[in-house]
């Protein structure tokens, strides 16, 4: 079974490039898109994802406000959630996200192989399925 990856992000192009990018990485997943928070909550509500890659600049809510959400929710809190952001790349953005209980940080533009090795990393720990990539 392919694992489930959100992505959580109102940026088109950086969508698009990010599933190239596992695409190239031969990742086998199911990517999942929301454009917001209310989107995401929407999806969450019927899937549980294997790992959630979240920007932090949503239109309708912080991302590190998001979190402390769905971290509130006993199906959700355990699911990883990476934070990718081009905006706020800061020390204290970045300590903030992580006290909210992101995996990790990213900022954009970001290294496909870079992620791709945080994302196995995190899926390991929380005992993902769908790990195997063929490259």
């Amino acid at each position: 079974m392919p694992m489930t990856i959100l992505i959580v992000d109102d940026d088109k192009n950086f969508i698009e490039t990010l599933e190239d990018g596992l695409k190239l990485k031969n990742v086998e997943a199911v990517v999942r898109v929301a454009k917001s928070a209310r989107e995401a909550l929407d999806q969450l509500a019927a899937v549980l994802p294997s790992v959630i890659i979240l920007d932090i600049q949503l239109p309708d809510m912080h991302g590190v406000e998001f979190l402390r959400l769905i971290r509130e929710s006993a199906r959700l809190k355990k699911v990883p959630v990476v934070f990718i952001s081009a905006k706020y790349t800061e020390p204290a953005d970045r300590s903030e996200a992580m006290l909210a209980g992101a995996g990790a940080f990213f900022s954009k533009p970001i290294d496909i192989d870079e992620l791709w090795k945080e994302l196995s990393y995190l899926l390991g720990r929380s005992g993902g399925a769908g790990l195997d990539n063929k490259k």
